[in-house]
């Protein structure tokens, strides 16, 4: 028995030997291996730490030889300077072939610059050394076939044209002046629309790697300089040359000629866009201006406003310092956030209700004061509204008089699902499709309202509802257009798009609209101030209160939203119009009389 136990015991131990035999050559044998390499191999390492810039490895693969020429410092800086220099990007080699005979490979090359897309040809040699390794006999022929020692690289660049934006009759609203800064001849009235160009920063030269720019390039900051910099920007006229050390020109080595940028042609109408901003000035507010039946952006104000040639010719300290941090933010463009909506958004709440059947447009939902809540389960919130009015709680009386009770009534009766789910239907929550970038428009917590009480105030713009002023301009032309909202657009002579169809039915946006005229035209309208002779106008006004509770006094937006309704082309006009801090300036009415001297003067 001792004896077996002894043999299996020598036979694990052999095993054991065998395994570490077998390790301990498999070791050698990889080791041995490591000492030597391959030309190609050495090639391949070098062009890959090439393409990641990594150029202390690259030094590794060099002879000792060529470092007695080269140290580290010059090998890096030859390298960085000349491959960064020229922004070569996308490395690539092919038609390897080597040479036994000479230890040579000769290999084609070919990468991406700031000149164009460069081909070449070329020959690397190979010394091993003392370790039995290959190493890279480097000169600066490596970089360029034709690149002496005593050569260097030159980069010229010259930058063509930026493309002037017009408005739609031609007139200048943008262009590069004879001193080649940036011009603005509306200033402050086009400020926020036009944009500014500034000098590229370093992230914007990262993120537009391989487009053509350099540290001394501009670019569109904001507006349309930013939203059509591709079209707007001259290519530069760019070259890479070999130059003797005396800076004579040795031979182009790459070349793109200059390309001046395109001429923006817009659909504003820069003499409409002058009449908003005289009269909003000197307000805190925004003001936009469509054609609802083509989509066309006529005008885009934000006030208060600054001076963009300021950008061009520069700012002194104190001015910068006045500038950014005037409480007004004349630097923030105003139509392209959110905002509460107020009863502006009674005519949208109405035409959901008819569309989705719940609720007929006749249907009286009964009297209820000045002062309503649902039941005992809101406890002390009740929803109040200014007026009481004769006859019935109908949605046209309920719109004439702008009835808050009515609308959060409305609201309950659509319902948190199916009010939620036609908001997102008619664009809430989604990207309107335009060049400068609009927030988009929300409701609720996540697109759910959180309460019974959210639900009934958004039904007259308060709660939890945000809307973007171009978005309700295309849910107003829905008013217009058979129940289709328009796509709206800037440049002109694009094609005109809806961008969604059907969002209500033809007749239940026809019952709005005439509901809307009648909100102008009848003298118990909250807009009747606005009404003009031989006009017929349609629209609503809003007065939203941004405060905590019901019982302290807030901040108050008032809007004015409104539309001509003919069938004439030149008088096809919508407006989207607010005001902050009208609370002790008549709300809404404020607004009136100065959007129908901007109606009357786009009737001339």
């Amino acid at each position: 028995m001792e004896e077996k136990k002894s043999n299996k015991l020598k036979i694990v131990i052999g095993i054991i030997i065998l395994v570490v035999v077998i390790v301990a050559v498999g070791v050698w044998f990889l080791i041995s291996n490591l000492d030597k390499n391959k030309p190609e191999e050495v090639f391949n390492a070098y062009i890959v730490f090439l393409q990641n810039k990594d150029y202390d490895s690259m030094y590794t693969l060099v002879s000792n030889s060529s470092k007695e020429r080269f140290d580290k410092e010059t090998f890096i800086a030859r390298n960085k300077n000349i491959y960064e220099g020229i922004e070569a990007t996308n490395i690539e080699i092919s038609n390897v072939v080597y040479n036994k005979e000479n230890k040579s490979i000769n290999y084609d090359m070919s990468f991406d610059t700031l000149a164009g897309k460069i081909n070449m040809s070329n020959t690397v040699t190979f010394e091993r050394q003392d370790d039995k390794k290959y190493y890279i006999n480097w000169g600066s022929n490596l970089i360029f076939p034709d690149l002496k020692e005593e050569y260097k690289i030159r980069v010229y660049s010259n930058l063509g044209a930026r493309g002037k934006i017009l408005d739609r009759n031609g007139i200048v609203l943008a262009e590069d002046g004879e001193d080649g800064k940036r011009e603005y001849p509306y200033g402050e009235i086009t400020a926020h629309l036009v944009g500014y160009v500034r000098g590229i920063s370093e992230e914007e030269l990262a993120n537009n790697k391989g487009e053509g720019y350099t540290e001394s390039s501009i670019i569109g900051k904001t507006g349309l300089e930013l939203a059509f910099e591709e079209k707007l920007r001259g290519k530069s006229e760019s070259g890479i040359y070999l130059v003797d050390g005396n800076e004579n020109t040795i031979k182009a080595i790459a070349k793109t000629d200059a390309q001046n940028g395109e001429d923006i042609k817009t659909t504003i109408d820069i003499n409409l866009q002058k009449e908003i901003y005289e009269q909003f000035k000197n307000d805190n507010g925004f003001s936009v201006a469509i054609n609802p039946k083509n989509g066309e952006v006529l005008a885009m104000v934000s006030t208060p406003s600054f001076d963009t040639n300021k950008f061009s010719t520069g700012f002194t300290d104190e001015e910068w310092s006045e500038l950014s941090s005037d409480v007004n933010t004349p630097m923030f463009a105003r139509y392209e956030s959110t905002w509460a909506p107020g009863s502006s958004f009674k005519p949208i709440i109405g035409a959901i209700g008819l569309n989705s059947n719940s609720f007929s447009e006749n249907d009286d939902f009964g009297r209820s004061g000045t002062s309503w809540q649902k039941d005992s389960s809101w406890g002390d919130y009740k929803i109040t509204t200014l007026t009481t009015y004769e006859g019935a709680a109908n949605l046209r009386n309920a719109l004439i008089y702008s009835d808050n009770i009515y609308f959060a009534k409305a609201a309950l009766k659509i319902g948190s699902e199916d009010l939620s789910e036609y908001l997102l239907k008619i664009g809430f929550d989604k990207t309107l499709d335009f060049p400068i970038s609009m927030s988009e428009s929300q409701f609720g917590e996540n697109n759910k309202f959180s309460s019974e009480i959210v639900l009934a105030d958004s039904g007259y713009g308060q709660g939890e509802m945000l809307v973007n002023p171009l978005h309700i301009a295309s849910i107003y032309s829905s008013f217009v257009n058979n129940g289709d909202m328009i796509q709206p657009k800037i440049e002109y002579n694009e094609e005109t798009k809806y961008w969604i169809n059907d969002a209500f039915s033809a007749n239940v946006a026809n019952i709005i609209q005439k509901d809307l005229i009648q909100v102008v035209e009848n003298s118990n309208g909250t807009a009747h101030e606005a009404q003009i002779s031989g006009v017929t106008l349609a629209g609503k006004t809003g007065t939203a209160e941004l405060k905590a509770s019901k019982e302290e006094n807030g901040e108050e937006l008032g809007w004015f939203n409104c539309f001509i309704v003919s069938d004439k082309d030149d008088e096809q006009f919508l407006t989207i119009n607010m005001v902050e801090n009208v609370e002790n300036r008549g709300g809404s009415h404020y607004l009136l009389p100065k959007v129908k001297n901007i109606v009357n003067y786009y009737l001339k």
